[in-house]
């Protein structure tokens, strides 16, 4: 469950702009901020099968939109390279200065990508 959980919140930070606000808020609700579907349901005065309903559909989105465009996958290999790259770097004598801040500065850009 925590592989999905993690999993769910990386595409959710990557396609939420694709998602509808009921869609973005059961999602961060239910996997950000822990909520059970009796509780959003609760919230949102509707049963609790229509939040599992919504959750499950966006979920199928989600990993649609990733088969599709491929962010996320192509996120943790950028972010493999980069780990490869300091790595590298590390392993030199003397790695240049300038070799270490293109890394970070990719690094700091990747995060800003993903947020």
């Amino acid at each position: 469950m925590l592989e999905k959980t993690v999993r769910m919140n990386a595409l959710f930070d990557f396609y939420q702009p694709l998602l509808t606000a009921k869609q973005q808020k059961y999602l961060e609700l239910y996997y950000l901020d822990d909520y059970s579907l009796g509780e959003i349901s609760e919230r949102y005065d509707v049963s609790r099968q229509a939040v599992y309903d919504n959750i499950k559909r966006t979920e199928v989105m989600l990993e649609e939109y990733e088969e599709k465009l491929g962010l996320y996958r192509k996120y943790k290999r950028r972010m493999s390279f980069y780990r490869e790259l300091r790595q590298y770097a590390g392993s030199h004598a003397s790695p240049s200065q300038e070799m270490l801040d293109a890394i970070e500065a990719l690094e700091k850009l990747e995060e800003e990508g993903a947020m």
